[in-house]
């Protein structure tokens, strides 16, 4: 592989890791009803697990309630089933049209709870970028022992790769950090 094509897939799979731990952290509450905490919910509908967002809209309109308007409303029995069957420990509510959702206030032990698992899904994300890191370096000696580039290319491509890992790695304490301060402050 050349410089560019180990640097370009580096950097590739290094922006996979952080869209996914942006996911990830969507689905963490806070303190404040937001319509992505359900997007991980999936419901048996028309015979395979379906996105609930794909089956309904999902809104927030107070700061401690989400609201479920189902597209097709005979679909309400399996979503209410559907966030029952979920780990959001939230008790939906229909009155046959829409399902709420009441967002408890947290507690100090939930709250710790939760950045313990922002922490978690945090390092994941960082462990994910440091292996991609050291594929690209692998890949650099390789292309250096093939001749493709001169030690000194690998050298400087080598410094690159840590460069990216480093400036995604930033990337993921931002994110880490940007949730806690919603958790506890929400």
């Amino acid at each position: 592989m050349t410089s560019d094509e180990i640097l370009l897939d580096t950097e590739e799979r290094m922006e996979k890791a952080i869209s996914k731990l942006k996911n990830d952290m969507t689905g963490i509450r806070t303190g404040r009803a937001n319509p992505g905490l359900v997007d991980t919910v999936r419901v048996d509908v028309y015979g395979s697990p379906t996105p609930i967002k794909q089956i309904a809209s999902v809104s927030a309109p107070e700061p401690t309630q989400i609201v479920i308007r189902p597209f097709d409303p005979s679909t309400i029995k399996e979503i209410e089933k559907g966030l029952i069957a979920s780990d959001l420990g939230l008790t939906p509510q229909s009155d046959g049209k829409v399902i709420r959702l009441n967002i408890p206030a947290l507690s100090g032990e939930v709250r710790r709870s939760m950045v313990a698992r922002i922490k978690e899904l945090s390092e994941e994300s960082k462990v994910a970028i440091r292996n991609v890191r050291r594929d690209g370096n692998k890949h650099a000696d390789q292309s250096e022992k093939d001749k493709i580039m001169s030690e000194d290319d690998r050298d400087s491509l080598k410094k690159e790769v840590q460069d990216l890992t480093k400036t995604y790695e930033d990337q993921a304490n931002e994110i880490a950090k940007s949730k806690e301060s919603e958790v506890m402050d929400g």
